[in-house]
């Protein structure tokens, strides 16, 4: 991620430690990056803080009142906390939406307004800084083109309370796959009745910490992909755990990855192009289809399957994936890979009963006779 970042971004980043370590905290939290962010002095970020009178003694000492001071300096490297990340994430979401193509001290500020309940957001509310104002004075700030983006709506939201779902385009993941969180936002996907337990299962694993990787399993037809569908839908009602709340579900086309792909090493050059794209973002469910054809595919001689080239990203938890495929298949590829097989939780998907049947058919009724 911090490729992307400017140097005063990963200057914030390095002062963030440093402000942990000098409180004697063995993580680094919002707090930090906001300690960072006006330690760091010169940024968009500092100046819009000093400009509503939040200076770095009246921080730290709302920081020490809250977290308190730990007992003894941490010896090694310090983890960020997964609010921290999140806020992260949020700064590169906050950039791509700017359409800036670096992460500045201003998306980090950014994002932890729009997180907005971390420590950081806690300390700002109680020095008298309203969110939405610090917002403001944040755009303000930017060059004029940005500042026009930010009020189209491209940047999302404002920073009270939870943040409504907002698209992210990927010229690299578009040009490969489906985004089926925008397909459902334009309300271009039909809706899905009757399938809330496989959903709500879903769910759970997505949030897991580890095997987290759910793969659909069922007899074609059964609705397999139904369940992937109206998980985007929910993902867009924000009607899902918080941990995917901010996530964009897209569908990878192995077809179109593998189609024209005439010399050795093409196909795993793409695949590449996409994970890193995924690495980078790191707000991305990859929805796949047919998973089993992952054990082969592109492979020629010499070279190494889709499979292969996957393994190790699901293996670092950089990746995540939801899969769809048959019993037969997936006992025949996927469980005789046992480095595979331990990254994924099977999930059952059964034919609806007549009385779903029904409901289904009622329910898209009025679609079809539009």
């Amino acid at each position: 991620m911090f490729e992307r970042f400017t140097d005063r971004a990963r200057r914030v980043v390095v002062l963030a430690q440093e402000e942990a370590r000098r409180l004697n905290h063995n993580y680094i939290g919002t707090e930090h990056l906001l300690l960072g962010l006006i330690h760091e002095g010169e940024g968009v970020a500092a100046k819009a803080l000093e400009s509503l009178g939040v200076s770095l003694d009246g921080v730290r000492e709302q920081v020490q009142e809250i977290t308190g001071q730990g007992q003894r300096s941490p010896s090694r490297g310090i983890p960020f906390t997964q609010r921290a990340k999140k806020v992260l994430e949020l700064a590169l979401r906050e950039a791509l939406g700017l359409g800036h193509a670096r992460v500045g001290t201003e998306h980090i500020l950014l994002g932890i307004i729009r997180d907005g309940e971390g420590v950081a957001a806690q300390v700002l509310v109680k020095l008298g800084a309203d969110l939405n104002r610090v917002r403001q004075q944040v755009i303000r700030l930017l060059p004029g083109e940005a500042r026009e983006t930010s009020r189209t709506g491209a940047s999302a939201g404002t920073a009270a309370g939870p943040q409504k779902w907002t698209p992210l385009a990927s010229a690299v993941l578009d040009q490969f796959g489906l985004n089926l969180t925008q397909t459902a936002a334009e309300n271009k996907l039909d809706p899905v009745i009757g399938r809330e337990q496989e959903m709500e299962r879903v769910m759970q694993v997505l949030s897991r910490r580890t095997k987290n990787n759910p793969v659909l399993i069922g007899e074609p037809g059964v609705g397999k992909t139904a369940v992937v569908e109206g998980l985007a839908q929910a993902i867009v009602r924000g009607d899902v755990p918080e941990t995917i709340k901010d996530k964009q579900l897209y569908t990878l086309d192995l077809g179109s990855l593998v189609a024209g792909s005439r010399y050795r090493g093409d196909f795993e050059e793409r695949l590449k192009k996409v994970l890193k794209e995924i690495r980078t973002r790191g707000d991305i469910i990859l929805f796949i289809d047919e998973i089993h054809t992952l054990v082969g595919a592109g492979a020629a001689e010499g070279a190494i399957d889709a499979a292969s080239i996957l393994k190790p990203m699901l293996a670092r938890g950089e990746l995540q994936t939801i899969g769809a495929t048959t019993l037969d298949e997936y006992r025949k590829h996927i469980e005789k890979d046992a480095a595979l097989e331990r990254r994924f939780q099977p999930i059952q998907v059964k034919e609806p009963s007549v009385a779903d049947a029904i409901e289904i058919l009622k329910g898209l009724r009025d679609r079809y006779e539009a």
